[in-house]
């Protein structure tokens, strides 16, 4: 029986420095049955004149403009067969063996409809990085956090979180999903643009019935906002809009109200107490990430990508604060704030 194709795809906008430090290492993996694809949204260096040159046998789409992530990859994927996407930073190194334990993870268990690997800082290799660390998880309030990293602090890796287990999110810097489910469930939402999206996707793929698994046999080591810097008002507004957004699709009604009513005060009183530190451009985009979520609510509602009608269990989904834990309990490490009892 032949072993299942894996389409590695990585989405490039102006990433050539990017390209040339770490395709090396994906061409370099040890796992055969495989095809790199690089999907271009519409750079303006030189990024595609660079793999044509250099690397004949990755296959290159062009998308007509820059789609962001979600519609970049959902463009890009239309035009790819195969059993398995990795959706993978372009700011990723891999090692050699990282698809293996993957591939072998979803051919086990056919419930199984997405993983990542251990994602690790390329800078500090003993730290878990932001994006992932070992499996995202998700607490009653929308706010998303890792096994290995809450809020800003990233653990280092003692071999903590090295058991595959269910998680609620995959990182969408490696995210490795069945090609057949990405497409039935109609891909990335692509209202978000980026940031969050692949939250809202794995939220969607557990409420079809599938699971959602952290595949820590695998490792990669991700540079980390590659594309947008991390105060960047952007990235601010875009986080703070599409973490409501995602609660208002996926939650069920009621729950939906009270819950996004309590994060609209939180979300305030964050976005004060910066503006009184002199933060203002955090303070803008909190609001103005405020007014286009009700411009969604009221208006564009119908153009996102709303949750299966069928509901799953939500596995990596904590009843509790995860603010609270942090910040007032002074809980620091995901094993302190999530025990045995959830």
């Amino acid at each position: 029986m032949a072993a299942p194709l894996v389409s590695i795809v990585i989405l490039n906008w102006n990433g050539q420095k990017f390209l040339q430090q770490f395709l090396p290492s994906v061409l370099a993996t040890t796992y055969n049955n495989k095809e790199v694809v690089v999907v271009d949204n519409a750079s303006t260096d030189d990024s595609v004149k660079y793999l044509q040159q250099h690397w004949p046998t990755v296959r290159i789409i062009q998308n007509k403009g820059n789609y962001g992530f979600a519609q970049g990859y959902n463009e890009g994927l239309k035009q790819i067969q195969a059993d398995y996407y990795v959706l993978l930073n372009s700011d990723v190194e891999v090692t050699p063996n990282w698809l293996e334990a993957m591939v072998a993870l979803l051919e086990k268990d056919r419930s199984i409809a997405v993983c990542q690997p251990k994602i690790k800082q390329y800078e500090n290799r003993e730290l878990f990085e932001y994006a992932g660390a070992a499996g995202g998880w998700l607490d009653y309030l929308g706010y998303p956090f890792a096994r290995g990293r809450i809020f800003d602090v990233c653990e280092k890796d003692e071999g903590q979180y090295d058991t595959a287990e269910p998680i609620f999110w995959a990182s969408g810097a490696a995210m490795f999903v069945k090609a057949n489910v990405y497409h039935a469930l109609g891909g990335l939402d692509e209202y978000f643009f980026a940031h969050q999206e692949e939250i809202d996707f794995c939220w969607r793929v557990q409420l079809a019935g599938y699971q959602v698994y952290a595949c820590p046999q695998s490792v990669v080591y991700h540079v980390g906002g590659g594309t947008l810097p991390k105060g960047n008002a952007r990235k601010v507004f875009l986080n703070f809009r599409n973490n409501l957004v995602m609660m208002a699709k996926n939650l069920p009604r009621w729950e939906a109200i009270w819950k996004i009513s309590y994060r609209f005060w939180l979300d305030y009183v964050s976005a004060f107490k910066s503006l009184l530190s002199g933060q203002k451009t955090y303070y803008r985009s909190v609001m103005k990430a405020h007014g286009e979520f009700l411009k969604w609510l009221f208006v564009t509602r119908e153009k996102g990508l709303f949750r299966p009608k069928k509901k799953g269990k939500l596995h990596g989904y904590m009843h509790k604060s995860v603010v609270w834990s942090y910040f007032v309990k002074g809980k620091k490490t995901f094993t302190e704030i999530v025990d045995k009892k959830r």
